[in-house]
Formats: C-alpha cells, sequence, structure tokens
C-alpha cells in the first residue's frame, strides 16, 4: 500500500524530495520512482495534462508505491474531487491568498461534516468499491496544500495555515518573485520567504517549496520539511543535452 504523504512527512526524518511530473507517459512516472524520489507532483497548472491522463499517472505511481500529489490547475472543487477519486495522495492548490481561499479548497478535499466532497466510492480511491471504509478515511488522510504566491497570500500566512485541514505550507517562489516585484536573491524577497517560514514553524505545518536544480536545493535557507527539485521533462532534455555535448 502507498504511504500517505502526511505520514511520509511525519516518518521520513529529513527532508522529502519530490519532482513535478509534467509528462503525459507512464514510463516517466517509473523512471522517477526507481530514481528514488520520495514523493511526486503530477502538474495540472503547468501542463497540458488532462484529468484521464493524471488517472493513469496515478496509477503508476500507487503502483511503484510513490505517493502522488496533483497540482491542480485552479481551485476548482470538481477538479480537486476527481483526482482524489482517482487516487491522488493530496492537491497543491495554486493561488491561495487568503484564509477564505484556504477554507474552499480543504472543503473541496474533505466529505461532509467536515467539508463539501462528493461521495463515490466505486472509484480507484475506494477500491472501486471494495474498500467502502478506506475511501471515506482517505477524505481525512488527503493532503490539502496551499501555494503561497503572493504578497497578500504571505501576509496571511498564519491565517491560512490555520484552517483545519490545511496540511503543509508551500511557497511558490517563481511566482511569489514576479507578483512581489523582487528578484529571487534579494532582500526584501528573502523576508518573504522568511515570513512563510515562521508561520509554519509557529503553526507546526510542514514547509514545502519548489527549486531548479540539486544545487538549489543544497543551498535553500532554512529548513523545509518537502522540496521539489526540477521536473521530468527538463531532467531528460538536460541528459540529452549532456550527451550530445559530451559525444560531440
Amino acid at each position: 500500500m502507498t504511504t500517505t504523504f502526511r505520514d511520509l512527512l511525519a516518518g521520513l526524518g529529513r527532508t522529502a524530495l519530490g519532482t513535478w511530473v509534467k509528462l503525459p507517459a507512464v514510463d516517466s512516472v517509473e523512471l522517477l520512482a526507481h530514481a528514488g524520489f520520495d514523493f511526486l507532483v503530477v502538474d495540472m497548472e503547468h501542463s497540458p495534462l488532462d484529468v484521464l491522463t493524471v488517472h493513469q499517472l496515478l496509477g503508476a505511481a500507487r503502483g511503484c508505491g510513490v505517493p502522488a500529489l496533483v497540482r491542480v490547475p485552479d481551485r476548482t472543487p470538481s477538479t480537486i474531487s476527481r483526482v482524489l477519486d482517482s487516487g491522488a495522495a493530496g492537491v497543491l492548490v495554486p493561488h491561495v491568498d487568503t484564509p477564505e481561499d484556504a477554507a474552499a479548497v480543504v472543503a473541496a478535499g474533505r466529505f461532509p461534516p467536515h467539508g463539501a466532497r462528493g461521495y463515490g466510492p466505486t472509484v480507484r480511491a475506494g477500491a472501486w468499491g471494495a474498500d467502502v471504509p478506506g475511501y471515506r478515511a482517505s477524505g481525512e488522510q488527503v493532503a490539502v496544500i496551499p501555494q503561497l504566491e503572493s504578497r497578500e497570500a504571505v501576509d496571511a500566512a498564519r491565517g491560512i495555515g490555520s484552517v483545519a485541514g490545511v496540511a503543509a505550507l508551500f511557497v511558490g517562489p517563481a511566482d511569489l518573485a514576479v507578483a512581489s516585484g523582487h528578484a529571487p536573491d534579494a532582500p526584501d524577497f528573502t523576508r518573504l520567504l522568511d515570513d512563510v517560514a515562521s508561520a509554519a514553524k509557529e503553526l507546526e505545518l510542514p514547509l514545502g517549496t519548489a527549486v531548479g536544480s540539486a544545487a538549489a536545493a543544497r543551498a535553500l535557507p532554512g529548513h523545509h520539511d518537502f522540496v521539489l527539485v526540477g521536473n521530468d521533462a527538463s531532467l531528460l532534455g538536460q541528459a540529452a543535452r549532456a550527451v550530445v555535448a559530451d559525444s560531440r
């Protein structure tokens, strides 16, 4: 059985290492799992992946025993519900700027009375109807993680993190840099990151972020409980370019 993302963070004893999945190929998921990543995030926001393809990618991840989140394209409840029904260990939700936004996305991921997620256990998350109690329990086990990508979100980080059901805080550094108008290496930008880290620590919530390379991951200031490094498309492209350069 695949470990839940919450259990992974609680029991790993070190920073969890993941990467984005953007390619519509189940083989990509298997390759990343065999490479040793602790978790994966299937990216619907910045890729052309549709719900059916995500369903297939999640099946591959579950077969490999690797917890896979889905970064949904927006806060639409129906998309959140469908990817959770397909077996996602949780959702990473972009552009959550207020506690009200956070409450809405948490509700989309939890069954009544704690939320508004539709109940239908004849799906993968319910073993196609063979595990109704497990399906019901999954509503409390999934990780709903807001992405903080604006100055407004950073200012509201403590309120967002205080919403019951929020599993972690995640800083989207690229979007935050663009939205704030600060360069990623500017002191003012670092202060924004520090504000979120401080909020996560006070609330005893896991903190996550994403970087483009292993070197950037090693250079991250402070403590992060989970870090996404690169993505499957970039990893393939970098390896291919290296082979071409070395061969020539």
